[in-house]
């Protein structure tokens, strides 16, 4: 099949349709696949593609791990996902502090959208969004006064 030129925000959405529809087991296979298609990429650009679109590995029905879409998460990994996002807390929060339903968390330079992406991933009932600049994200709690009890929840996870 002919080469084709693709850019990176369409060949993330060519993964994204691959691991939807196909339960790929490893790199190698959804480079395959994608190789069918006329996309070839290195094991690198590979694995930062699926870091960036948050591709997750899941266990299948016949319990092999598959990549899977973001939020493909099962329920037994949350406790996973919030003890990474504790270690995170540790890592970088540096001040947070509330107004009604918004949470300001404060961190390094640079770290602040790292940070977001793993509180979006455990997806905290609480949580609405979040929204992250350079070095501070900010969190919209769901309850109209609920930003203190998120304050108190991002610093009893820095805590562990």
């Amino acid at each position: 099949m002919k080469r084709k030129a693709v850019s990176r925000t369409a060949r993330h959405g060519i993964i994204l349709e691959l691991i939807t529809n196909h339960k790929i087991s490893s790199q190698a296979e959804l480079s395959n696949l994608l190789a069918e298609q006329g996309i070839e990429v290195s094991q690198s650009t590979l694995s930062k593609d699926l870091l960036e679109i948050g591709a997750v590995r899941v266990r299948s029905d016949n319990g092999l791990l598959i990549y899977a879409r973001p939020g493909s998460e099962m329920a037994s990994d949350h406790a996973a996902l919030e003890s990474r996002l504790a270690r995170i807390c540790a890592e970088v929060l540096i001040y947070a502090d509330a107004s009604a339903n918004l949470v300001v968390l404060k961190t390094p330079p640079g770290a602040a959208q790292y940070f977001a992406s793993a509180i979006d991933r455990v997806a905290n009932p609480m949580i609405l969004g979040s929204i992250a600049g350079d070095d501070t994200v900010m969190v919209i709690s769901k309850k109209p006064d609920g930003g203190q009890e998120l304050v108190q929840w991002f610093v009893e996870l820095a805590a562990r």
